[in-house]
């Protein structure tokens, strides 16, 4: 039973998340459609010493959109899109990029694979790097093959991360590099899959020893960060539904690390973490069901990736419809509005008092619980129930 669905909108949301923030380049991030002057200061130079794992935690981004109290924000280059990439976006990209700073908001940029000869177009590669994102994804569900997804060989994708990342760094020396995204996967149905990524990283990294760097000694276990997307209904129907932890356990085994030391964060970086309303056993007719589980696992995912310390970064921002089919997954909604935390009530219908290190919040919207929770403020006990009944 799992979400088909999703893995392809993803792929085609991405073809509009960065032409959205180039068109807006000049307009305050916030939505209030007022330009401001269009100096772009270079981007201050940060190495991922400057910041710790677990303060990496975001949101896919939209730069007509402001989210307060979230700290990151998720864009990606053209190449994640359908249409063919012309023309360079660099310096449109590192004007946008330097809004969000102005703002004290980083960014991670997502690079994604293309096919044929134009994977190793380091015109490209060294456009995006122009940015000065904060961290890059170099490569975006790299092992699926699928109609959705561009699938790249362990060898040719061995090559296509080595020279996304000195491009990158060639820019902005020691930002964190992401080495694509793992395709949400489900602990235990696909256990088998998920032993055919680990077999795929072992042959890129063969490859990487073999030809990319002849005689070299490159070990994806300890020298990359792996990007993992999750989307599971966690949290519902109960606690004891947990896909993420699952995905972290497996992975914290396979990296050879305590998932309680506080380490995993430094290998792995959960770049999409979501939830699932279609073909995962949620019945998505069902209003409540559906807005109650999309909540949960809202939550759930937060408390796991805090709990771990694992960068996170939620998906999405805003929902969206694709065809004739409405993706309920934004913590706003398709307009760009505030949610309540029940999507299927009124506002204010339930509200939740979270305790914080400045006093008691109350919250009564998804963005804003989003931003408590990533702030460290903690739930009352009884918000399962408050939010159930």
């Amino acid at each position: 039973m799992k979400r088909k669905f999703l893995i392809i909108l993803a792929t085609m949301l991405f073809s509009t998340i960065l032409l959205v923030a180039l068109s807006a380049c000049q307009v305050q991030i916030g939505g209030t459609g007022q330009q401001k002057g269009t100096a772009t200061p270079a981007a201050t130079s940060t190495s991922s010493s400057a910041f710790r794992p677990e303060t990496v935690l975001g949101i896919q981004g939209d730069a007509h959109i402001s989210y307060p109290g979230i700290p990151w924000v998720r864009l990606s280059y053209p190449t994640c899109g359908s249409s063919p990439t012309t023309g360079t976006v660099g310096q449109m990209l590192k004007s946008t990029i330097q809004s969000y700073h102005n703002q004290g908001v980083r960014v991670m940029l997502t690079y994604c694979q293309t096919g044929s000869a134009s994977l190793f177009d380091t015109n490209r590669l060294n456009d995006a790097a122009l940015g000065g994102a904060d961290a890059v994804q170099c490569g975006n569900e790299q092992m699926k093959q699928s109609t959705a997804t561009t699938y790249v060989t362990p060898e040719n994708f061995a090559k296509f991360f080595d020279l996304c990342q000195n491009a990158m760094h060639a820019v902005r020396p020691g930002i964190p590099i992401i080495l694509g995204a793992m395709d949400p996967l489900v602990v235990p149905d696909d256990n088998a899959k998920l032993a055919n990524q680990v077999q795929y990283l072992d042959a890129m990294q063969s490859a990487m020893n073999a030809s990319v760097h002849p005689g070299g000694n490159w070990n994806w276990h300890s020298q990359i960060i792996l990007g993992l997307i999750d989307s599971w209904h966690n949290g519902y129907p109960n606690a004891a539904t947990n896909n993420l932890y699952q995905l972290f356990a497996f992975w914290a085994q396979q990296l050879h690390i305590d998932i309680n030391s506080g380490a995993l964060g430094k290998h792995l970086w959960v770049i999409e973490g979501t939830g699932c309303v279609k073909g995962c056993g949620i019945d998505a007719s069902n209003a409540r069901e559906t807005a109650i589980s999309h909540i949960l696992t809202l939550i759930t995912d937060v408390q796991t990736t805090m709990k771990y310390h694992v960068p996170f970064f939620y998906f999405s921002g805003k929902d969206f419809v694709i065809g004739k089919t409405s993706w309920p997954l934004g913590v706003l909604n398709v307009n760009g509005h505030p949610k309540p935390l029940r999507q299927d009530l009124q506002m204010g219908a339930r509200t939740l008092a979270m305790s914080c290190s400045s006093g008691t919040t109350t919250v009564a919207d998804q963005e804003q619980l989003l931003a408590k929770l990533y702030s460290g403020c903690t739930l009352p006990t009884n918000y399962v129930s408050t939010l159930e009944s």
